[in-house]
């Protein structure tokens, strides 16, 4: 399966990026140390094991800063990787690769440990038919490349924002007075296209929700027992999500009593950086 990032969503995010690090006077440590006419080749190499994701962000970083450089990459976004292994070989102006590096890295670092976090995760259920899926815990402004790097792992996406499906939740509920008033507001209220979840803590919630239909139920924090009554309950009849203080630990489990998702908060607020490093040669 291939992955691709919108082109004018790396571009824009790249550009911004580069105007925060190289601020008004550019990088005044290149300048000052490196001659103008100097060439470099560099490795950017994996230190460790993981999923690469971001490869279009690092390249743009380059190629914003000197159309004169050359990003060559053996792998792509979903490739694993192993300690040593290339990710992609840089060779151009030596200024323009140095002023580049740590952007490049921030966004391949960052989205490759999100790719890889989620991939161990899926790996944790394979032998099951849940996915996993992410959440809308992700950084501000990054919200589009951390769920695409989730993708690139293996997982699955949940909404990317408030706008594009209807997901009522316990305080939804409280203020709408009830599970089956909160349901029936949002039916009255959206399109057809527009898909209803709600998300319930109990057993008897969950027949409300049943009697009253929606498109999918989250089921939030149920014991591993509480979840296998829950699929046993819905049949089929919905959607079923499991969610709630999910670890790699517990993952399992929980994929193992039926349920179709698991969504994970830590895929994207707990995600480690992937180490890569950038080794640089200057000609």
């Amino acid at each position: 399966m291939s992955f691709e990032l919108p082109p004018f969503l790396v571009e824009d995010a790249v550009r911004a990026a580069l105007a925060e690090d190289l601020g008004r006077a550019g990088d005044v440590t290149t300048q000052a140390t490196i001659p103008a006419s100097a060439s470099a080749s560099a490795d950017l190499a994996a230190r460790e094991t993981g999923v690469v994701a971001g490869l279009a962000l690092a390249r743009a970083a380059f190629a914003q800063m000197s159309a004169d450089i050359s990003f060559e990459a053996p792998l792509a976004d979903g490739d694993r990787v192993a300690p040593g292994a290339i990710v992609a070989r840089i060779e151009g102006p030596a200024r323009a690769i140095l002023s580049a590096e740590r952007v490049a890295l921030n966004y391949l670092g960052r989205l490759s440990g999100v790719a890889s976090l989620t991939a161990r995760y899926a790996e944790r259920i394979a032998h099951t038919k849940a996915r996993i899926c992410d959440t809308r815990k992700t950084t501000p402004l990054l919200r589009a490349f951390e769920k695409y790097a989730v993708r690139c792992g293996g997982g699955a996406n949940h909404r990317f924002g408030l706008d594009d499906a209807v997901l009522i939740k316990d305080n939804h509920i409280a203020v709408a007075g009830g599970v089956v008033p909160a349901l029936r507001a949002a039916r009255a209220f959206v399109g057809h296209l527009t898909k209803i979840e709600i998300e319930v803590d109990t057993l008897d919630q969950l027949r409300e929700v049943l009697q009253e239909g929606a498109d999918a139920v989250l089921l939030d924090n149920m014991s591993p027992e509480e979840l296998r009554q829950a699929v046993t309950l819905i049949d089929g009849a919905m959607i079923c999500e499991a969610s709630g203080g999910v670890t790699l630990d517990t993952v399992a489990a929980i994929a193992e009593t039926g349920v179709d998702l698991i969504s994970v908060g830590a895929l994207t607020h707990s995600a480690k950086v992937l180490d890569l490093g950038l080794d640089i040669a200057i000609a």
